[in-house]
């Protein structure tokens, strides 16, 4: 008591001292309760950031949604209009049933909370929605502590800034996009979809009860959020909502407008969050050609888990379907195979075909030999054969393009030469091709250079659009790409003549292979070493499809050929790209003549050909031997033979053969005339090394060979 009047005294001496204290009191109060400045509505939406980035087509449909925050999951802003109401009145149920009365403080709540402390019972929440969104705009005003005396105040005291320049629909709009619902899922957008597979416009009364039943508690159980949501909508049976409950929160849930038609592209493409590409893509030619792949592969079963599929406008340049995958079955998803690099197998022949006629070598008609012939590379013996493994003979031009021979190809090759060809190749749009031409040798004409489906599909659409290559365009707001002639228009229109004839297919693939099609249309397929990839390219008067189907992790396939893999969804494409226009055959350009021929000793039957220019002819046949150069097929020079001891040396020969020797040449083994070339004698020479020369009648040598006997 003596301190009490103590105190009293002391006070009554000194006021200003008291006056000082009782000013200050307020002003540290004021201090110590201070919480951060609050933004504005607008700054609040303009700063919201989507985890996810959104591929578009051509016509704004949305083709896939890629996820590029993994910090949080949350898509575009909602506006509270864009909400169903049953949600919004579910809300302020649970969180705050005199939100729209109340200044942002819940004074009674607050009040009752109290009583319930001094009594010792748990306090009921008291916080308001409009406190609670000033904890997610202020993360520590409802951080760790956010329960004591000074935090309360801050609450109270951001949530009376709040009010002063919010209204209260976007106060509400606000919490229910910066809400957390479950995990990682932040906003009613994300909440939504990814929970009931429901857009938040469309949610039914149930939904909107377990939503606001996971406010309070967003990682409780199902059986918990079931029966808040039951007390809150007061149902009796909640048998229905707990099932609800545990579909909403169980595992491999995903965004429920999430088409997934692009996913390769869309990862390629999208890489910022909240950004929109818009690509020139048409969503139904996409879903088409992924159907089209699927059936194919499920037909083809465990000969080839994977495929891919690309679509291109001829006039434009426009990429309509881009599917990298599809297989159902893969081991290797999230390989591109649109834009993975493959051998290409024979789809290369056309551009060799083409440049040849271009330069004047050969015509449509033009006789190649179809028969076994050996090159000598540098590393080593080169013989080529046909798919089938049998030789066709004589044949013209035009059976061996559409016919998709490989000896003739080589013979080609021959004539138009390796780099030349590889230039052309790059001309073309093949810019994998980055060695010379005697890098890749004489496969280079049977595809053994490694090409993706992308390029493959822009290179058969310069041949679609008369010898003119242009890049292709994958998004909406690509350049359109300067046009560079590669190649004569005329002779891209005589090569796709030929890859259209579906009766000089039919030496190889049958009358009635996948690529015959009810209007006009021109094809190549492929298969590389192996069977590892399989091709069909091929276009219309308006589109260019390309279908490579195979295994991402380049195994080989069984029984896959290019007519019985990827050519039945090239054809689906075509037939459904075509199915209210019929495509027509390209009008033939001027400098293309059109003549009877007649083809020799019944090579092939008379028909109509075209030729460039004065290259014209009428009756056609194979080469005499005499109209051959003269040279040593065998032994290829370099060639190296080893006697064997277990074997009777008279029984060990090496045989000399030649081809186009029909004059009287000699072969000459070191200083010994063997006779005639064409007899093809037989001989044993002793170790060491040797030289063949073919000897013509005037003593020349026209062809020598070095080998080697040990």
């Amino acid at each position: 008591m003596d301190s009490f009047h103590y105190l009293l005294a002391w006070l009554r001496r000194r006021p200003v001292a008291v006056l000082c204290l009782l000013l200050l009191l307020p002003i540290g109060l004021a201090i110590w309760t201070r919480p951060p400045a609050m933004p504005s509505y607008a700054a609040t939406r303009a700063a919201w950031r989507p985890s996810e980035a959104w591929l578009r087509d051509r016509d704004g449909r949305l083709l896939d949604t890629v996820r590029v925050n993994f910090a949080v999951r949350r898509l575009e802003w909602v506006p509270l209009d864009h909400i169903a109401p049953v949600l919004q009145q579910a809300v302020i149920a649970s969180e705050d049933r005199r939100f729209r009365v109340h200044g942002g403080v819940d004074w009674r709540g607050l009040g009752g909370s109290a009583w319930a402390t001094l009594h010792g019972r748990p306090p009921r929440g008291a916080s308001t929605i409009t406190m609670q969104l000033a904890g997610f705009l202020a993360p520590d005003l409802g951080g760790p502590g956010a329960r004591s005396f000074r935090a309360k105040l801050r609450q109270i005291r951001a949530a009376h800034a709040i009010e002063a320049r919010w209204s209260k629909d976007q106060i509400l709009e606000a919490y229910l996009n910066l809400a957390s619902f479950r995990g990682e899922t932040q906003g009613i957008g994300a909440a939504a979809r990814l929970l009931f597979g429901e857009a938040p416009d469309a949610l039914g009364r149930d939904d909107a009860l377990l939503l606001a039943a996971l406010l309070p508690a967003p990682q409780a159980d199902a059986a918990s959020v079931a029966r808040r949501a039951c007390r809150l909508g007061r149902i009796v049976d909640c048998n229905a909502i707990i099932a609800q409950a545990e579909a909403m929160t169980g595992s491999g849930r995903r965004l429920a407008d999430d088409p997934n038609l692009a996913p390769h592209l869309a990862a390629d493409l999208l890489g910022n969050p909240g950004e929109t590409i818009t690509t020139t893509l048409d969503a139904r030619v996409q879903a088409v050609a992924i159907q089209a792949l699927r059936h194919q592969l499920v037909e083809l079963g465990a000969r080839a888990r994977d495929g891919a599929v690309v679509v291109v406008d001829n006039a434009s340049g426009d990429v309509l379907a881009y599917v990298g995958g599809a297989g159902i079955n893969s081991t290797a998803a999230q390989v591109d195979n649109a834009a993975a690099y493959r051998q290409a197998g024979s789809t290369l022949k056309p551009f060799l075909y083409e440049q040849a006629i271009e330069r004047g070598f050969l015509t449509p008609a033009s006789i190649l030999e179809d028969s076994p012939v050996q090159l000598d590379t540098a590393s080593g013996l080169y013989v080529p054969k046909d798919y089938d493994h049998d030789f066709k003979g004589p044949v013209s031009v035009r059976t061996a393009l559409a016919g998709s021979l490989n000896v003739p190809a080589v013979r080609t090759l021959l004539l138009d030469g390796t780099d030349d060809f590889r230039d052309r190749l790059w001309d073309v749009g093949y810019h994998g091709l980055t060695e010379d031409g005697d890098y890749y040798g004489f496969s280079l004409a049977l595809g053994s250079a490694e090409v993706t489906l992308l390029e493959q599909v822009a290179a058969f659409r310069a041949l679609a659009d008369a010898g003119r290559y242009r890049p292709l365009r994958l998004r909406s707001d690509d350049p359109a790409g300067q046009t560079r002639r590669v190649m004569s228009a005329q002779a891209a229109w005589v090569v796709a003549d030929m890859m259209s004839d579906a009766d000089a297919r039919a030496v190889t693939f049958g009358v009635d292979s996948a690529l015959r099609l009810p209007f006009w249309a021109a094809a190549k397929t492929g298969t590389s070493k192996a069977m590892r990839d399989n091709w069909c390219i091929g276009f219309s008067d308006r589109f260019t499809v390309g279908v490579w189907i195979g295994n991402a992790e380049g195994d080989s396939m069984t029984r896959v050929s290019g007519t019985s893999g990827a050519a039945p969804v090239w054809r689906e494409m075509m037939l459904a790209l075509h199915r209210e226009v019929p495509s027509m055959q390209p009008r033939r350009p001027a400098g293309v003549s059109m003549r009877a021929v007649q083809f020799a000793d019944g090579i092939e039957h008379s028909r109509r050909e075209y030729f460039i220019g004065a290259t014209g002819q009428s009756v056609l046949s194979a080469a005499p031997a005499t109209a051959r150069r003269p040279r040593i097929v065998s032994p290829v020079s370099g060639s190296v033979f080893a006697l064997d001891p277990d074997i009777p040396v008279d029984r060990q020969r090496i045989r000399l053969t030649t081809t186009g020797a029909a004059s009287g040449e000699h072969l000459r083994l070191d200083t010994l005339d063997l006779g005639l070339a064409d007899a093809s004698p037989v001989v044993l020479p002793g170790p060491g090394p040797h030289r063949l020369a073919l000897i013509d009648a005037q003593a020349r040598v026209i062809d020598r060979a070095l080998f080697t006997v040990r």
